[in-house]
């Protein structure tokens, strides 16, 4: 697939736990930071920063199998008006559309890829260009159920499989690096992006404007993406700076 002249997105991510904006590190719930009451706030704030999408993701949801923060992600949605992403807790057709109806954009589905494809492939056939699969990896082996279980599927093969099923993209998470602002794995990432064809969105270790710049090279390949949680929290990275790398054409 050709990725010539495609801009790379920057998603800020809201992680919703409790009504309230959290971040996690790798994937811990016992290792929370509380970033802000009101998610909604925080979605117009990056809003206003100039991005483009938002990715949010349910973290209740997530471990219980069901959305849990509805009202929050409705708030959302009510508050801003660019495209929103959302994972967390999409078990079945019917929460997809459900979802799809009140205005989210695109669903991710995560667990369900390992434990339920075909709900995949009928999401894909049903809404296609909404559907995304999160591929949440450590050392390549795709973690499931809030990262609590490993699933000892390989994470290429996974991408392969949803590919296949007509995904419009795949965010990659690299657990290890996830909130531990140690840098992006983008050559993993950019890996993947070839593997499958499909475009990915890199998730997890943003540290530094570098780490931007790092995942930028590789949009040839197919990175389409990268999601900044912790590092725009913590003012690590600016995110208008963040925008305008991303946006920069090559010279």
């Amino acid at each position: 697939m050709n990725y010539e002249g495609k801009i790379m997105i920057i998603y800020p991510a809201i992680d919703i736990r409790g009504g309230r904006c959290v971040r996690l590190t790798e994937g811990r719930f016992d290792a929370e930071t509380v970033f802000a009451d009101d998610p909604a706030e925080m979605a117009a704030k990056w809003a206003a920063c100039g991005a483009e999408w938002l990715h949010l993701v349910d973290l209740d949801g997530a471990l219980a199998g069901e959305g849990k923060n509805l009202p929050v992600i409705e708030r959302i949605l009510k508050t801003v008006k660019i495209p929103v992403e959302l994972g967390g807790g999409i078990r079945n057709l019917q929460a997809v559309e459900k979802l799809l109806e009140l205005g989210v954009e695109r669903l991710i589905l995560g667990s369900a890829a390992v434990k339920n494809p075909e709900l995949v492939k009928e999401a894909c056939a049903k809404y296609p260009g909404h559907i995304a699969v999160g591929i949440d990896a450590k050392n390549g082996d795709v973690a499931i159920e809030g990262w609590g279980e490993g699933s000892g599927v390989v994470a290429t093969e996974l991408a392969k499989r949803m590919a296949e099923y007509g995904v419009a993209t795949i965010i990659f998470t690299d657990i290890s690096r996830d909130g531990m602002l140690s840098g992006v794995n983008a050559e993993a990432t950019a890996a993947l992006a070839r593997a499958c064809g499909v475009p990915i969105i890199a998730s997890g270790g943003v540290a530094s404007l570098d780490d931007i710049r790092n995942v930028k090279k590789y949009e040839k390949d197919g990175v389409a993406g990268c999601i900044i949680g912790k590092a725009i929290y913590t003012g690590a990275v600016n995110l208008p700076d963040a925008l305008k790398i991303a946006a920069a054409k090559e010279e």
